[in-house]
């Protein structure tokens, strides 16, 4: 790449903004920068869809084993360039999950022994061979990423680009999904560029880190310790995630801990705190249980079928108000079709789920709205709007508000979120981290009792995620219930109250978010890992007021000192 710079239709500014660098063979290059900053719109010009597909302003060079991306055609880039993009659905297109990942290889007209053994070891390698009947509507979200990312597997391209591989799947997916590329790299002659916010799973994979920042513009590129350890401080100002390890790394230096070389995983956290002798005495982590307070939400013996599938069976569950709640569990599990149930996105059964005293099987949408507000896994499920500040207007100006107030409030929101300088930008040509804000912010316009989001993070920078949980937690503090779906227990460790753990078509535990972490068995069997900083700290003998904590805000920082 040489001084690349793009420029969207009906945008004034080039974003990314004079990007240059290089991937050589066998390089595995991971693309870092805030929300906005152009990391997905660089991928897609990689392989040509910008601008012969998606029409965009592009100047500088791309230049892909030779091809200039702007003179070659998609279909001759895409053997040279193989994508996985931030939303599986966009490119998922047959009626088989072996379809599926026969269908690139196919329409390189390769010999039908070749395609079916390319096809059956990239299905292999994700863990969905034994599915490979199924339709891809009926995998779950992380099932569908999996799947494409075995489609880009068996193309067999010298350059993968992924683009957040991993926001949907399960600490098991993820594992199983970085052990995929991991071989693939150990081979040597392909290459991969990596868009991931989630840097704990990453941060042994990767070669070079290259950084964007708000501007689209490079202002890092260098390996992981030039990058990553040098300058961690920097990033960290700049909204860029990093390791939870890292996280924790950089409060423990200011409260006098000796941490060097700064840790980037779990087990160097571990090992770092484990040589140095104990040098301060950290906060542990308190909870209270105060008065019993009445269920917002109520479900009892909730059934809900796929076809002739169970996917819960059974489900009793109460969320008190003003709860903090998250939903866990792996891929497939009915975390998600839990939480449509609540919200009557899938309608359940009539008698069976109770939202703030309404059955929702017998409530209409209108009126549901006015007591939960929903946020779907993917943003662009329930926008509707042609701009992003008539998707926030629409809700005001169904309360009856005047349009002087509609104005005040809709462009107060977009400001709260970041959005001010999208107001009039189509919200399908959003980021995915400015377009999960956006949707969040159309469920906040309600003020609804009750929110129920769905990964809530995905495709967010760390500021903006922290932003916007650090919103649900204003709005939880002020009698908002929140329930969340993730798969990100880091999330789950900081922020929720009690968490629901599903799996084997119902409800393993529902428990203090601090007990369910405390139980091993449960944690193996949900398919579940424990968030990254209960992995560094747990059994830390050298530093028993570490031992226990679970939040990075109950560490010891220097600022307390």
């Amino acid at each position: 790449m040489r001084d690349v710079a793009i420029r969207h239709e009906g945008q004034d500014a080039a974003v990314p903004a004079g990007v240059t660098f290089d991937i050589s063979p066998g390089e595995v290059v991971l693309l870092l920068g805030p929300s906005g900053s152009g990391k997905s719109t660089l991928t897609l010009a990689m392989n040509g869809l910008i601008p012969h597909a998606v029409p965009a302003t592009v100047s500088g060079a791309i230049d892909i084993a030779g091809i200039w991306t702007t003179d070659g055609t998609v279909a001759e880039l895409s053997t040279h360039v193989a994508m996985v993009f931030q939303d599986p659905d966009a490119q998922l297109v047959t009626g088989t999950v072996l379809d599926e990942v026969a269908f690139g290889p196919e329409n390189l007209r390769l010999p039908v022994d070749e395609v079916l053994t390319r096809s059956e070891s990239a299905l292999r390698r994700v863990g969905l061979w034994e599915r490979r009947a199924e339709n891809p509507d009926r995998l779950s979200g992380g099932g569908r990423q999996r799947l494409a990312i075995a489609c880009a597997l068996a193309m067999g391209a010298p350059l993968l680009v992924l683009d957040e591989p991993t926001a949907n799947l399960d600490p098991r997916g993820i594992e199983e999904v970085y052990a995929a590329l991991a071989d693939l790299v150990t081979a040597g002659d392909r290459a991969i560029l990596l868009v991931e916010h989630n840097l704990d799973a990453a941060a042994d994979f990767v070669d070079r880190v290259v950084v964007l920042d708000h501007d689209g513009t490079v202002v890092a590129d260098g390996t992981v310790d030039e990058v990553l350890r040098a300058r961690a401080e920097e990033l960290h100002d700049m909204g860029v995630w990093l390791p939870i390890s890292t996280l924790a790394a950089l409060r423990l230096r200011r409260a006098g801990y000796t941490l060097d070389p700064l840790p980037l995983t779990p087990a160097q956290l571990h090992a770092a705190l484990t040589r140095h002798a104990p040098v301060a005495t950290g906060r542990v982590a308190k909870s209270s249980n105060g008065p019993a307070r009445p269920a917002i939400v109520r479900v009892r013996d909730l059934t809900v079928r796929r076809g002739r599938t169970d996917v819960l069976r059974g489900v009793d569950i109460d969320v008190a108000a003003g709860e903090f709640v998250a939903v866990v569990g792996a891929n497939g599990a009915g975390k998600t079709t839990l939480l449509q149930a609540i919200a009557g996105v899938v309608p359940p059964p009539r008698g069976t789920v109770y939202v703030d005293g309404l059955d929702v099987g017998r409530t209409d949408a209108r009126t549901l709205a006015t007591r939960i507000g929903f946020v779907f896994q993917n943003p662009e499920h329930q926008f509707i709007a042609h701009t992003a500040f008539d998707e926030i207007a629409h809700g005001l100006r169904r309360q009856g508000l005047s349009p002087d107030e509609v104005d005040a409030r809709a462009h107060a929101l977009l400001d709260r979120f970041g959005l001010a300088h999208k107001a009039d930008t189509h919200p399908f040509l959003l980021s995915g981290g400015q377009k999960r804000r956006l949707s969040v912010g159309t469920a906040l316009v309600a003020g609804a009792p009750l929110l129920a989001l769905d990964e809530p993070t995905f495709g967010q920078d760390r500021a903006r995620a922290d932003e916007l949980l650090g919103l649900l937690r204003e709005l939880n503090d002020e009698g908002t219930t929140v329930l969340v779906v993730t798969h990100d227990m880091q999330l789950v460790a900081e922020y929720a109250d009690r968490t629901i753990v599903v799996g084997e078509g119902g409800i393993l535990r529902s428990a203090p978010t601090a007990d369910v972490f405390a139980d091993d068995e449960l944690v193996t069997r949900a398919g579940l890992r424990l968030p990254p900083l209960r992995q560094a700290l747990q059994g830390l003998t050298a530093h028993p007021e570490l031992a226990r904590i679970a939040r990075l805000g109950d560490l010891p920082d220097g600022r307390e000192r």
